[in-house]
C-alpha cells in the first residue's frame, strides 16, 4: 500500500528534513538579500539610483503577495516536494539573471520572478511538515525553518559579499544559482514523493466543520500579519540607516544593528516556535509577542535619549517581532486539515507579505517630516494593532472552543 499521505521519519531522517526546508527557506528569498548586500557594488556598476534599488523590495514582497494564494492552491494540488524544487529552481533562473542582468528592467524582472518562490515557501514547507513531521515535532521544526529567512541574510552578507569582494559581484550571484540547484537535488533526495493529485476540499461533514473553523483563524491571521509586516519591514529597511544617521554610528556599528536583530530574530522564532507547540499557549502568543514588539519599537524612539538604549530594543525586536510570523505559522498547521495547509498558509503569508511591501514606502515618506523618532512611535502603533487584532481573536476562539485538531 502506497497511498499513504503521511509518511513518519525516524529522529535522523527529521533531521534532514528540517535541514532541507532550512535551507529553502533561506533561499526563497535570496535574490532579495543579494541586492541587498551586494547593493554597492551593483548600483554603480548598472548605473542605477539607490531610490530604483529600493523599488526592487517592494515589487518582490508585492508580487509574492499577489501569487501566494495560487501558490498555496498549487502546493495543496501537487505536494511540497514537487514545489519545493520549482522553487529552489526558479530561484536559480532569478539569480542568473541578476548576474547575467544588463541593466535595471532584467534586474527588475529578476525580483519579479523571485516572487514566485516567496509565495511558494511557506506553503511548501508548511505542508511537508503536517506530511513528514510527527505531530510532537511539528511547533520545534517550524521555528527552524523559519529561521530560515534570516540564515539567507547571513549568507547574503557574509560569504557572498567577501566572495564579491574578491572574485566580483556577477561571479558571486552565479555561485548562488548553482548552490540553489544543488538544494533543488537536496530536496528530491530528502522528501518523499509526493501522493497522486488530491482536492484540497475536505471529505466529509467533519472536515467541512474543521475547515470552517479554520477559515476563521486564517482570517484573523492573515490581518493581524499584514500589520506585523509592514512594522518589521520598516525596522529593517531603516534600522541601519537610523544607527548611521540619526545616532551617529558608524557604517560598521550600525551594520551591526542589523546582524545583531537577525541573531535575535533567529532564537526568537526558534524558542516561540517551539512554547507554540502547545495549543493553548499558541493562542495568546501572537498578542503577546506584537505587545512585546510594541515596546521595542519605543524603546528605538527613546533611542537618541540614552545611550546604548538602541542595542536593547534591537534585541528586543528580534525575540518578539521576528517570532511573530513563525508562531503564526505553527498555529496554521495546527489548525489546517492535511489537505489544506499549503493553501491556508499561503493566505497568512499573503497578508505579510503585504505589510512588507506597503510598510517601508509609508515610512520612508513620513521620516523626512515627522523624524526618525517619531517614525518609529508609528512602527509602535503598527504593532499596537496587530496586537489588538490578535487579542480579539483568541477571545473570540476561547469563547467559542472553536478548534481543529492538529
Amino acid at each position: 500500500m502506497q497511498t499513504r499521505p503521511t509518511v513518519r521519519m525516524d529522529r535522523l531522517t527529521t533531521v534532514s528534513v528540517t535541514g532541507v526546508l532550512t535551507a529553502a527557506m533561506a533561499f526563497s528569498m535570496l535574490q532579495l538579500f543579494v541586492l541587498g548586500a551586494l547593493g554597492p557594488r551593483i548600483v554603480p556598476d548598472l548605473g542605477m539610483s539607490t531610490t530604483r534599488l529600493g523599488l526592487t523590495t517592494t515589487m518582490g514582497f508585492g508580487t509574492a503577495a499577489l501569487l501566494s494564494p495560487l501558490a498555496g492552491r498549487a502546493v495543496d494540488l501537487l505536494g511540497p516536494r514537487r514545489c519545493l524544487i520549482a522553487l529552489l529552481q526558479i530561484v536559480a533562473v532569478a539569480l542568473g539573471l541578476i548576474a547575467a542582468a544588463p541593466g535595471y528592467a532584467i534586474l527588475l524582472l529578476a525580483v519579479a520572478l523571485g516572487g514566485i518562490p516567496q509565495a511558494l515557501a511557506n506553503p511548501a514547507t508548511n505542508k511537508a511538515i503536517v506530511a513528514v513531521i510527527a505531530p510532537t515535532d511539528r511547533a520545534g521544526v517550524t521555528g527552524t525553518k523559519q529561521s530560515g529567512v534570516q540564515l539567507g541574510a547571513i549568507a547574503a552578507g557574509l560569504p557572498l559579499t567577501a566572495l564579491a569582494a574578491s572574485a566580483g559581484w556577477r561571479p558571486a550571484v552565479w555561485v548562488a544559482a548553482g548552490i540553489a540547484l544543488l538544494i533543488a537535488l537536496w530536496v528530491w533526495r530528502t522528501l518523499p514523493a509526493d501522493p497522486p493529485r488530491q482536492s484540497p476540499q475536505g471529505s466529509g461533514v467533519d472536515d467541512g466543520q474543521q475547515q470552517r473553523g479554520t477559515d476563521s483563524v486564517v482570517r484573523w491571521l492573515a490581518l493581524y500579519s499584514v500589520f506585523l509586516g509592514a512594522a518589521m519591514a520598516s525596522i529593517n529597511t531603516y534600522l541601519a540607516l537610523f544607527g548611521e544617521r540619526r545616532l551617529g554610528l558608524g557604517a560598521a556599528a550600525a551594520g551591526t544593528l542589523v546582524a545583531v536583530l537577525g541573531v535575535a530574530g533567529i532564537a526568537g522564532r526558534i524558542g516561540w516556535a517551539r512554547i507554540a507547540g502547545n495549543p493553548s499557549a499558541a493562542v495568546v502568543l501572537p498578542a503577546g509577542l506584537a505587545a512585546g514588539s510594541a515596546v521595542a519599537a519605543l524603546l528605538l524612539a527613546a533611542a537618541p535619549l540614552v545611550d546604548g538604549l538602541v542595542w536593547v530594543a534591537v534585541i528586543a525586536v528580534g525575540i518578539f517581532g521576528m517570532a511573530g510570523n513563525a508562531v503564526s505559522m505553527v498555529l496554521v498547521i495546527q489548525r489546517s486539515a492535511p489537505g489544506r495547509a499549503g493553501r491556508n498558509s499561503a493566505l497568512v503569508s499573503a497578508g505579510f507579505f503585504a505589510g512588507f511591501a506597503a510598510g517601508p514606502p509609508l515610512f520612508g515618506a513620513t521620516v523626512p517630516s515627522i523624524g526618525y523618532s517619531s517614525g518609529w512611535l508609528v512602527v509602535a502603533a503598527e504593532f499596537v494593532v496587530a496586537a489588538t487584532v490578535a487579542a480579539l481573536w483568541a477571545l473570540r476562539d476561547r469563547a467559542s472552543g472553536d478548534r481543529s485538531p492538529a
